[in-house]
């Protein structure tokens, strides 16, 4: 009889190690991190979450390619519809427009960016749509009629498999004494 409860016992025991630990992971867990909100034009809240970091490599490649003056592979990023609403009022609709004029302010302010931040964030519109957009800071330098200017500059990408759906430039001009916050 003894023999038999150590035989039970070491049996127990042994099915008990092999029980897998398994954690009850809750609806919340699963749900993304809400990060804010976008306010649509009919005054609907739309909850944003953090989204995809891989659009933060998109954005870092097309900055390198503004960077080292590459038309053509600016040309392959953009989608063949993309529009851009610049600092000085600028609308830029479709990526042959969109070349024509980085071509001629490449040629004439040498712009350089230096990324500060970027922030990958992303919605499901009212029709259902899913937006991927990534909110970047930089800061740029240009030089205008042979001085050296520096800008801020935050921009709202909209990217969408891979490709620059369109963006928003806000910018100002860098203070001197500027060190950041």
């Amino acid at each position: 009889m003894k023999t038999f409860n150590v035989i039970y016992l070491l049996t127990f025991l042994f099915l008990l190690s092999c029980q897998s630990n398994t954690v009850k992971v809750s609806d919340k867990a699963l749900e993304p991190t809400k990060i804010g909100i976008e306010v649509a034009d009919d005054g609907t809240e739309i909850d944003l979450v953090a989204g995809d970091l891989s659009t933060n490599d998109v954005w870092k490649n097309y900055i390198k390619a503004h960077n080292d003056g590459d038309l053509d592979k600016i040309r392959e990023m953009d989608s063949e519809n993309i529009k851009v609403w610049g600092p000085r009022g600028e609308y830029i609709d479709g990526v042959d427009a969109h070349i024509e004029f980085l071509s001629q302010w490449f040629s004439d302010a040498s712009p350089n960016w230096e990324i500060n931040y970027l922030i990958a964030n992303e919605l499901t519109d009212q029709d259902g749509v899913r937006k991927q957009w990534v909110t970047s800071g930089s800061d740029v330098t240009l030089t205008v009629e042979g001085n050296e200017v520096k800008a801020a500059q935050v921009i709202d990408a909209l990217i969408s498999n891979g490709k620059i759906e369109g963006f928003y430039v806000y910018e100002r001009v860098k203070q001197d004494n500027e060190n950041g916050l």
